[in-house]
């Protein structure tokens, strides 16, 4: 091995082992004080970037392709949305180091691996991607595949070893995204979507199975955020119930982009449900654009109650419903 192959092995991939280095945590300058307003969100997607980049092994080491793989899909542009719902939560609640950061990347690392899987030729059978080939495309099926399988195993791993949270909340986290990952969540939402969605004819069914596929990675997120801040569960109760009305609306919002957009403006494959019911197929643009500015209301309203400083919180919500113009 090389002297510079070393030097990038230990930057990507040896010193997040390392929990109690300086490296394996978010640098402190990037912390804003909790009264600082408003919180920039490009400031917090790129710590975020620069976290899952520390992360995850280097594309140096072997298995090289795999790692590249990883690094392709996970590190290309994103919303970052599922990190950025973790991180604020913390940071109403008090908690601005590490904890939350790393909490938040292993929601990350779970739903690019999600991405990664559904993207496969026998799943949707997608071609683009945060505005890049799919990965099973600039690679291969096998090296995609096992691209995720390293990235579900990671996050679990990242959660084990969480710095700054006890024993038992470790022990939580690590419980929640079992059950967020398994067959009573996205296993069962994807299920449902390949077996059973192209018979649904009520926006209910459409939105019950939204719940599963994007609301289990809001809820968890938010929830993430509330246990590493030692939030009571009365709080953590309620974030849930933000959460899962939060992924609704932002699922229908994205099916509005399906159906209005092109693969360059949306960054990935529109129009690729085939023929599948979608809350805007059954009923229509306007109609979507009703119901996701009726269930961001009732986010607001849940999140209003909550005991802890919302106001991180409720600038993302800003931030959103300024994007979609509402």
């Amino acid at each position: 091995m090389t002297d510079q192959t070393s030097a990038v092995e230990s930057e990507a991939h040896a010193r997040p082992k390392l929990r109690r280095g300086p490296e394996a945590r978010a640098p402190r300058q990037q912390t804003r004080p909790a009264d600082e307003a408003p919180f920039s969100l490009d400031y917090l997607r790129s710590i975020i970037q620069r976290r899952l980049a520390l992360l995850v092994p280097s594309a140096h080491v072997r298995p090289q392709r795999v790692h590249s793989a990883i690094r392709y899909s996970l590190l290309a542009p994103g919303k970052r949305i599922r990190p950025m719902l973790c991180v604020l939560t913390a940071h109403g609640a008090g908690r601005t180091d590490a904890a939350a950061l790393d909490a938040g990347c292993a929601i990350e690392l779970v739903h690019t691996a999600s991405l990664v899987l559904d993207d496969l030729p026998a799943m949707d059978d997608a071609a683009l991607r945060r505005g890049q080939a799919c990965a099973h495309l600039h690679f291969d099926e096998s090296t995609a595949i096992l691209s995720a399988i390293a990235m579900l195993n990671r996050a679990f791993g990242l959660l084990s070893t969480i710095d700054g949270v006890d024993d038992r909340t470790r022990t939580r986290l690590v419980a929640r995204l079992s059950s967020v990952v398994g067959s009573a969540g996205l296993v069962a939402g994807q299920d449902c979507d390949l077996h059973d969605r192209a018979i649904y004819s009520d926006v209910a069914r459409i939105e019950a199975l939204n719940r599963l596929k994007t609301g289990v990675l809001f809820v968890a997120a938010v929830e993430f955020g509330g246990l590493v801040a030692g939030l009571c569960d009365d709080d953590l109760e309620k974030l849930a119930c933000f959460g899962e009305t939060f992924g609704l609306a932002f699922q229908t919002a994205d099916d509005i982009v399906d159906a209005r957009s092109t693969p360059e403006a949306a960054g990935k494959d529109v129009r690729q449900d085939g023929g599948k019911p979608t809350v805007v197929s059954l009923a229509g643009v306007d109609e979507a654009r009703r119901r996701v500015a009726v269930q961001l209301a009732e986010a607001r309203r849940v999140l209003s109650s909550c005991s802890f400083d919302i106001a991180p919180l409720d600038g993302l919500l800003d931030a959103f419903e300024r994007k979609l113009a509402l």
